[in-house]
């Protein structure tokens, strides 16, 4: 008997490229469940249950299964990237009072598995060290700025996963999120609840027409830089290994250097014929480098896109755009 996957999230970036790959798996029933910007019609076409769920609203949860659930994953969430302006209420009712919502919902269908993704500024006082940052590092979060609540709710949705483990035992599955880097039609992003372009898709945007690049800071600084189809290979992994439990960093696992990351740019979309502009009066990049040691322990995990590797199959996606008829994203992940 097929088994029930519950993706929570699925009209996001992460959760259309997971929603995509899990529907060639054909032991799992997948239920790709989103609020805003769900598109029935394109969900339908790949052969998944589109549900319109709103993880804040308990009632929405009567339209899933109760029984013979494989995993839930929830992508769901609300996060600075996507918030124009500033409203902390949402982070509390969406990734606190949401998330238990979700819990309660695996507690009632007795679903045996859950995965959360996490934010990496849980970690965000270990960057910039030079070294690996590993899935049990202790929290060390910043207490100002834009995303402070936002960090404050996910840790606090991370315990109750803890709770309900302990108290039910729905084993919780914790993936540790850096920028994930993806081709989907947004661009932009928010910093401080002000617009802005994302770094690397505005620098691929200018190597396409042929501009100059700029290097800013030390061009020798590193980044552990994923892929989102890596991302979408550890979640399979999390709903389908036995020994899931816990942290798991999602990162490649080495650090490449932002003069490479620019370079690789330049190289791919700009045919290697782009002018490089270093600018070391300017703020450096941060840097932060994660271990995956036991995601390959446990999950077999195994990278399968380096930063070259990751680039050409963006220019791929690019070329053909498989997710044009999926909406944009908006304030939910």
């Amino acid at each position: 008997m097929k088994k029930n996957v519950i993706i929570l999230g699925a009209s996001g970036t992460l959760g259309t490229y997971l929603t995509s790959a899990l529907q060639e798996f054909e032991n799992f029933n997948i239920y790709a469940c989103g609020f805003r910007n769900l598109n029935e019609t394109y969900l339908k076409s790949i052969g998944v249950n589109p549900v319109r769920v709103d993880i804040n609203r308990k009632a929405d949860f009567e339209q899933l299964p109760k029984e013979n659930i494989a995993a839930v994953v929830q992508i769901a969430g609300v996060m600075p990237a996507r918030m124009e302006g500033y409203n902390p209420y949402l982070y509390l009712e969406t990734n606190v009072i949401g998330t238990l919502n979700v819990l309660e919902y695996c507690r009632l269908s007795k679903a045996p598995k859950y995965i959360f993704t996490q934010s990496h500024s849980d970690v965000a006082g270990h960057w910039n060290t030079g070294k690996l940052i590993p899935p049990d590092a202790q929290r060390e979060i910043i207490y100002k700025g834009d995303h402070a609540v936002y960090i404050i709710s996910k840790n606090t949705a991370v315990d109750l996963a803890e709770n309900y483990f302990q108290d039910y035992g729905i084993k919780n599955v914790i993936l540790r999120l850096p920028t994930i880097y993806s081709h989907r039609s947004i661009g932009d992003m928010y910093v401080n609840g002000q617009k802005s372009p994302i770094a690397y898709r505005f620098m691929i945007q200018k190597a396409l027409a042929g501009e100059a690049l700029e290097i800013w800071g030390d061009p020798e600084v590193t980044k552990d830089i994923v892929y989102v189809k890596d991302f979408t290979q550890l979640v399979i992994k999390s709903i389908i290994s036995s020994k899931a439990r816990g942290f798991y960093n999602v990162a490649y696992g080495e650090g490449i250097s932002l003069e490479n990351q620019v370079k690789g740019i330049a190289d791919v979309f700009g045919n290697g014929k782009i002018e490089l502009i270093y600018k070391p009066d300017k703020p450096s990049q941060t840097s932060y480098l994660y271990d995956v040691e036991n995601a390959r322990r446990d999950l077999d995990y195994n990278p399968s896109y380096d930063y070259y590797t990751m680039l050409k199959d963006m220019r791929d996606e690019m070329s053909f755009d498989r997710f044009k008829e999926v909406p944009g994203n908006n304030i939910f992940r």
